[in-house]
C-alpha cells in the first residue's frame, strides 16, 4: 500500500470516528490529491484553526481559488462550522478531512469531477 493510500485510510477513520460520517471515498481520494504534497509534511497536513492566518489561506487558496467561490460571510460561517463539526478541541484536523467537508458544505463536488 502506498503512503498516500494509507494517509487516505487515515482520513476515513477520522471522518468516521470524529465527525460520525461514512466518507465518499472517491471524493476523499480526489481531494487528497489535489493537497499535493503537503499532506506529507507533518507542519503542512494539519490545520491550525486556532490561528486566523491560517484560516484566511485555507479561505483564499482553498474556497476561493479552488472552488471559486465569492468572498463574502457564507465562506467565513461554511469555514466555521466544518471546524466546530470536525471538533474545534481536536488539534490533529487534517487538511485532507478539512478540504472534503469544505467541499461537500458547499456542494461543490464538482471541482472534483
Amino acid at each position: 500500500m502506498s503512503k498516500r493510500d494509507e494517509l487516505i485510510g487515515k482520513y476515513a477513520d477520522d471522518i468516521r470516528k470524529k465527525i460520525g460520517e461514512e466518507p465518499d471515498m472517491d471524493l476523499l481520494r480526489k481531494v487528497t490529491i489535489g493537497c499535493g504534497p503537503s499532506i506529507y509534511n507533518a507542519d503542512s497536513e494539519t490545520v491550525a484553526s486556532s490561528q486566523q492566518g491560517e484560516m484566511d489561506t485555507v479561505k483564499n487558496n482553498f474556497l476561493i481559488k479552488k472552488l471559486g467561490l465569492s468572498d463574502g460571510p457564507a465562506l467565513d460561517e461554511g469555514l466555521n462550522a466544518v471546524i466546530e463539526k470536525y471538533g474545534r478541541s481536536n488539534s490533529n484536523k487534517y487538511r485532507a478531512v478539512v478540504y472534503y467537508m469544505l467541499t461537500r458544505h458547499f456542494g461543490k463536488e464538482s471541482v472534483y469531477g
